[in-house]
């Protein structure tokens, strides 16, 4: 009987906890709340910056700060335009350079962006940044942390402890910054989930820089520079990337639709 309470009350969570992604339409699971999310996605970025080497570059600085407020901007305008502007409550959003070699960049949920300058040699141009942070904006408006820390719940505990971990302060902390899954949960369920989550940020960062007047054509190019960058390809089944063709594929095959819809010129 216990186990049979514990089933519905996982499948009760579930339906309850479940929310649409913008412009995809996308259901996802959504256990945890944002101000929660949000607080825990600060104190991280604190304790990141309080190491991290900001950029002294001044000009490539700027960029990356008005880059972002651009999108940042696009975005907000949007979700006005759809009477929604109570989805980016509590968004808190920082546009940061810092100098490490490694070209990548990240994106909080809440909004808190940190670009590495080892990505710029691969972005070449302004228009090359926007498809960086147009995919990474894109992860913290379609609140993939929150799925991915929601799925983890499930994954790891299962519905006899899930309620405990939903009302623990812990939980998603310690998910949050967690990597470490079962090797048959993350071959099954984790990997192929954020496969999905980096399609939908690649769609959802093509339409985000367009509306910020950027030519979203940039993208294939960036993500064909980024593909020879040297660095060793793992097997797309053990990778949360897509591999590289698939990407530049995907993008190329709804271009002509971004560009119709939402680009201005």
């Amino acid at each position: 009987m216990k186990s049979t309470h514990s089933f519905l009350f996982a499948i009760l969570f579930m339906i309850s906890g479940c929310s649409t992604v913008p412009l995809t339409g996308r259901r996802q699971l959504s256990l945890v709340s944002d101000s929660k999310i949000f607080s825990l996605s600060n104190e991280s970025y604190t304790t990141y910056m309080k190491d991290a080497k900001r950029s002294t570059n001044f000009t490539q600085s700027r960029m990356v700060e008005q880059c972002g407020k651009k999108i940042q901007q696009a975005v907000e305008n949007y979700f006005k335009a759809q009477g929604t502007p109570r989805f980016l409550k509590g968004y808190q959003w920082e546009f940061v350079l810092v100098h490490n070699k490694t070209p990548n960049a990240f994106c909080l949920p809440g909004g808190k962006v940190v670009v590495y300058d080892g990505i710029l040699p691969y972005t070449i141009t302004e228009a090359g940044l926007a498809v960086v942070l147009g995919h990474e904006i894109a992860h913290a408006v379609a609140k993939h942390s929150n799925e991915r820390i929601s799925h983890q719940m499930l994954v790891e505990a299962g519905g006899s402890v899930l309620g405990q971990l939903l009302e623990s302060e812990s939980s998603p902390k310690n998910l949050l910054i967690s990597s470490i899954y079962g090797l048959g949960a993350n071959f099954a369920v984790m990997l192929p989930f954020s496969r999905k989550q980096e399609y939908e940020a690649d769609k959802l960062g093509l339409i985000f820089m367009a509306m910020a007047g950027y030519n979203p054509e940039e993208a294939a190019d960036f993500w064909k520079r980024m593909s020879q960058n040297g660095s060793k390809s793992i097997p797309e089944f053990l990778s949360t990337h897509p591999a590289d063709q698939k990407r530049i594929a995907s993008i190329e095959s709804i271009l002509p639709d971004i560009m119709n819809t939402y680009y201005k010129k």
